[in-house]
């Protein structure tokens, strides 16, 4: 196989065009499950937007600490409640009784925190840290944000109204900021260390954007379906675990997985994968394609950056990013999936059903395989292109149902256009097997019938998993 350069891996910014009104989305906000995290978060709220506090009211939080600083009790229990003052006895102040924080036995109440790491704490942290229950990590030693009104949401964020982590600081004064894992149009995700159950989770920060967060709430109701009806954990889909606001950002947090299958490929010099583990990560995306296809829900982005692998060295995998993903009798975008993997359809702007995803699904195998897209267009115009380059020209019936026929096509003789390179893709020119050089036609015949023109012919998950190129039996 000819070694091909990695492309340059671009975010595939899907820009949402959503038709929910502002009410609506109110609605749908409050309608949202209330945070998991109850044990540590005094005032739970489903507010978008969070009052700034403007210095004339300074005062008031400067009084609010003061008070919380002559309260002793750290925690409920009569143990944290003695500790300090066994400790006592033995030095002469408060400042030299708690020197390290890794010492402490946590959790412990905000007044409690402010008390011994007053000078450790920035201002907005002192008064922000009432609004908790327990405390368990602090981010003592960090290079905490100096907060200023001129800047976006008190500097915080950056213009983009992503939040600025800090490594070594915390969220929700409960979990411990690692590294940044992952970016995009969304967000960003951040694994962290969660000291309250002593783990590793990835955390998905949203944008402090009004669409973002409206594309999160969304994301926030289907992954909650998907927790209530996957109770075995047996479909490959991911599962969160809580959800919470933080300076104005929804956080979900997640179990901590592994790389995805993009990385994969990349690990192995874009090469393909052997064939019984493509067939095996196959059968597990079949597998989370039937519930989906159960319970009428669309993904909308199948992609390799979309599957991780549970472990390092094992072939376990779990679908991720419920972002874009819909109830087919509820879409709510009309501009969805990443280019490589778009099915026709949507290029064309023909109404779209659960059928995409087999589409995608049946890129991704063939991605696998070779170690790059199928079809790499370089916008919408070459992407249609691409497929018709080895699928050929459309069915007269599809192109006739679209809108933008006119812009693709010359009746029903495609626009043939050279791309940045000048390259031209004749419609009919290639077929699978020379695009993959692969010979397995049990293997040429499953992709391609996720490739079928016509969605209502396109083979089904259950269909999939039928086929005889599951079940070989592995060499």
């Amino acid at each position: 196989m000819n070694k091909v350069a990695p492309r340059i891996r671009q975010f595939r910014m899907k820009i949402p065009v959503s038709t929910r009104h502002s009410q609506q989305f109110t609605q749908e906000l409050e309608l949202l499950p209330s945070p998991i995290i109850k044990d540590h978060i005094a005032k739970p709220s489903n507010q978008v937007n969070f009052p700034r506090r403007k210095p004339e009211v300074l005062p008031s939080i400067r009084d609010r600490i003061s008070r919380a600083s002559s309260i002793v009790t750290t925690d409920d229990s009569r143990e944290a409640k003695e500790r300090p003052k066994s400790l006592l006895k033995k030095r002469n102040s408060i400042s030299e009784t708690i020197q390290d924080p890794e010492e402490m036995k946590y959790p412990i109440t905000p007044p409690y925190a402010i008390k011994n790491f007053k000078n450790s704490l920035t201002m907005h942290e002192l008064g922000e840290i009432l609004d908790y229950f327990n405390i368990y990590f602090l981010g003592i030693g960090s290079a905490k944000i100096k907060t200023s009104y001129n800047l976006p949401n008190s500097g915080f964020d950056n213009e983009q109204g992503d939040y600025i982590p800090v490594i070594a600081d915390h969220l929700v004064y409960r979990y411990e900021i690692l590294q940044v894992i992952g970016k995009g149009s969304f967000g960003q995700v951040l694994k962290c260390y969660d000291h309250k159950e002593k783990e590793c989770v990835a955390i998905k920060i949203i944008k402090n954007k009004k669409r973002f967060l409206e594309q999160g709430v969304i994301e926030l109701k289907m992954l909650d379906y998907i927790l209530k009806h996957d109770t075995e954990d047996k479909y490959h889909l991911v599962h969160y675990r809580e959800h919470f606001m933080f300076r104005k950002h929804m956080c979900i947090t997640f179990e901590m997985l592994s790389f995805n299958l993009y990385e994969l490929l990349k690990s192995n010099s874009f090469q393909g994968l052997q064939i019984n583990i493509v067939r095996n990560i196959t059968m597990q995306m079949l597998s989370s394609l039937v519930f989906m296809h159960q319970h009428k829900i669309i993904h909308c982005d199948l992609k390799p950056e979309n599957i991780l692998m549970i472990k390092p060295g094992k072939s376990g995998i779990k679908m991720i990013d419920f972002g874009s993903s819909c109830f087919e009798k509820e879409k709510i975008y009309t501009y969805i999936q990443s280019r490589f993997y778009r099915a026709p359809e949507v290029i064309l702007g023909i109404p779209y059903k659960m059928s995409i995803d087999m589409w995608s699904l049946g890129c991704v195998i063939a991605e696998l395989i070779q170690g790059y897209p199928l079809f790499p267009g370089e916008n919408e115009q070459e992407q249609l292109l691409c497929q018709m380059e080895i699928l050929g020209v459309p069915p007269t019936h599809i192109i006739e149902k679209s809108p933008k026929k006119n812009v693709y096509f010359n009746g029903y003789e495609p626009k043939i256009v050279p791309n940045s390179h000048g390259r031209i893709r004749a419609p009919s020119s290639r077929n699978l097997e020379e695009k993959l050089n692969c010979s397995d036609k049990e293997l040429i015949d499953l992709i391609s019938k996720c490739l079928n023109w016509d969605p209502y012919f396109r083979i089904t998950p259950i269909e999939a998993l039928k086929h005889p190129w599951i079940h070989c039996k592995y060499s």
